[in-house]
């Protein structure tokens, strides 16, 4: 025992002295020298040794109990307190196994580390099967309860094939978001990263998945976020995130996280450390609001981005998946939300403005390129301002673009013109407008179920509303901005996003591609995708002289012009025929790309006429 403590001696003072340097990754610096000397969470030391430091303040004491001492209380165990910080090294481990622990807080908490990159679900686990995820440790059950932590000194030696994968530039993005758990039969990263032939062809070039840190349950949508530095069991091993990533990489597709900084749930350590007798954050809780001050918009455990430990955190959370993951940037849920101002979070707030820009200044000072995308929905001033400081914001257009396709044109509701970042002022094309997000009903659902017609056409039949939805599709990637594409949308996805429940399994469609007027909408998505690389001058700016467009009629279009070809786009969203004057600005011979049908101007603006549901896309020859 006495060779043991010399030895445990020993390491303490080599890591008190390695700690000593600049702050190590993910965790950056910290609120004050004396308490952030150590790196939080879990660091190897050597082949057989580990570090674990908790910053915990106000509580009293904090035993490590696990594999290695059988989950008793014992001396040795207990961690040193240095401040607000508790830390224990402890050797004697076999490099070859992983060992369950947890820390037991003041005789009564039972938690996992908050930077853990693995955990033992005593609820869960059980539930995820070998195929998924092979040779998992079987939860301690009748030792302790709560989740625990998985931890060993071994070395994950996953060799990268690409190095340093460069992002599409913002005007050229075509995103696709998915949900693993939907997105295959099997719900796996595994078999997402088999479907990457598919999502290249269709012109894709980064993919954003749903949340994949760990969250409560293995049944989810991801948003209920609990271990911030641990991949999800139930969509695999962290290997094979890393290998998706890596194929992905090596297909010219970037990878967004969808990540949750806005709230988490009753089942994070960070929670759970300091809770009231309701089980919500207490008024001593350093990273969370004991009352959110949005009551409109509210889900689960606010955090307080004003909090110095909350930055610490989310600064921590971000640079670990750029690194250790490579992540290329983040769509940050409910940006919103980022304040301590009470309201419904719509009005013009420079507190929140100044706390995404210092999370975005984070980021890219550890990834120039990184992408930042924000779910923010507020004041258009604000948006403005994050656009042009570098973000992206999403901007939702479904309700408009169903309206459209389903044939209900009076009143405006049909108008797109807030797809463009010019509409809304913006110096910048940072907007990602969308036709469909996980949060939004299909169109082709509502096409189905709710669509006009006129005589013998009807929106409901399946192949007009196909065909409307891909008269849509061309407008929409007609305006010049990054565009997003949500899983299966290419296909006319026409199961409602309250089957099984909101954020219930969904019914898996790949057979949706053997059908011909299915595939056919999916063609005019690759086609229109793909034309975003090809013809880079037509629809990056500075490159393409004028954008003009109309479109809050019926007839609406879309006109890009540049020194070397110019374009126009043209759909009748209405259920009769109808003519509009269409700007071409050239005199001369048109062809449409679909159709191969001629056109000849005779003058800067000419008549075209369309069948309901028709559309056309013209270049000159």
């Amino acid at each position: 025992m006495k060779i043991r403590l010399l030895y445990l001696t020993l390491i303490a003072t080599l890591l008190f002295a390695a700690c000593k340097k600049e702050p190590q990754e993910p965790n950056g610096n910290g609120d004050t020298p004396a308490e952030r000397l150590y790196r939080e969470g879990i660091t190897r030391i050597s082949a057989d040794s580990l570090a674990f430091v908790l910053f915990a303040p106000g509580k009293t004491e904090i035993y490590l109990i696990g594999d290695f001492n059988d989950w008793t209380i014992s001396p040795e165990y207990k961690m040193k307190k240095e401040g607000n910080v508790f830390r224990l090294n402890i050797g004697g481990l076999d490099n070859t196994k992983e060992y369950i622990c947890q820390y037991l807080i003041d005789n009564r908490i039972r938690i996992a580390d908050p930077y853990v990159n693995k955990i033992s679900d005593p609820y869960h686990d059980q539930f995820i099967t070998a195929d998924i995820y092979p040779n998992m440790l079987a939860y301690p059950t009748g030792k302790t309860t709560e989740i625990a932590m998985v931890v060993t000194t071994a070395v994950d030696n996953y060799q990268w094939q690409v190095q340093n994968f460069k992002a599409p530039a913002i005007p050229d993005l075509v995103i696709y978001e998915l949900l693993i758990r939907d997105f295959t039969e099997q719900g796996t990263v595994k078999a997402v990263q088999e479907k990457l032939p598919y999502l290249k062809s269709l012109g894709v070039n980064a993919i954003e998945l749903m949340p994949f840190n760990e969250f409560e349950g293995n049944d989810s949508w991801g948003y209920n976020s609990s271990f911030y530095f641990a991949t999800d069991k139930a969509y695999g091993t962290s290997r094979d995130y890393k290998e998706f990533i890596d194929a992905c990489h090596q297909n010219g597709i970037a990878v967004i996280m969808d990540m949750v900084l806005n709230h988490s749930y009753g089942q994070s350590p960070l929670v759970r450390m300091y809770q009231n007798s309701s089980g919500a954050p207490s008024a001593s809780n350093p990273w969370y609001n004991a009352v959110s001050p949005n009551q409109a918009w509210s889900w689960g455990y606010d955090f307080n981005h004003e909090s110095i430990h909350t930055k610490h955190f989310v600064d921590s959370v971000c640079a670990y998946w750029m690194k250790e993951y490579k992540i290329d940037g983040f769509r940050l849920d409910f940006t919103k939300g980022f304040t301590q101002i009470p309201g419904d979070g719509w009005n013009y707030d420079l507190s929140r403005i100044n706390i995404l820009k210092r999370i975005a200044d984070e980021i890219w000072k550890r990834k120039s390129d990184a992408l930042i995308i924000l779910e923010h929905f507020t004041d258009n001033r604000e948006e403005k301002e994050l656009a042009e400081y570098g973000m992206l914001l999403w901007g939702n257009m479904n309700y408009n673009m169903n309206e459209a396709t389903m044939g209900w044109l009076e009143d405006e509701k049909s108008d797109l013109t807030w797809s463009s970042h010019m509409e809304r002022g913006w110096s910048v094309s940072h907007l990602i407008a969308y036709m469909e997000s996980h949060d939004e009903e299909r169109l082709m659902y509502k096409n189905i179920e709710h669509g006009n017609s006129s005589g013998t056409y009807n929106v409901k039949n399946l192949a007009t509303g196909l065909q409307r939805t891909a008269a849509a599709a061309v407008i929409y990637f007609a305006i010049p901005e990054p565009k997003m594409i949500w899983q299966f949308g290419e296909l006319g996805y026409d199961i409602s996003i309250d089957y099984n429940g909101r954020t219930g399994r969904k019914p898996v469609r790949w057979n949706y591609y053997d059908v011909p007027e299915r595939k056919a909408l999916h063609d005019v998505f690759a086609t229109m995708a793909n034309l975003k690389k090809e013809k880079s001058s037509l629809f990056n700016p500075p490159s393409y002289t004028q954008h003009t467009y109309d479109l809050r009629e019926a007839v609406k279009y879309v006109s890009l012009f540049s020194s070397s070809e110019d374009m126009v786009a043209v759909a009748n969203f209405d259920v009769v025929t109808q003519t509009k004057s269409v700007e071409f600005r050239k005199t001369g011979t048109w062809r449409c790309l679909f159709t191969n049908e001629q056109l000849t101007t005779t003058s800067e603006w000419q008549d075209v006429t369309l069948p309901a549901g028709e559309y056309r896309l013209y270049f000159n020859e």
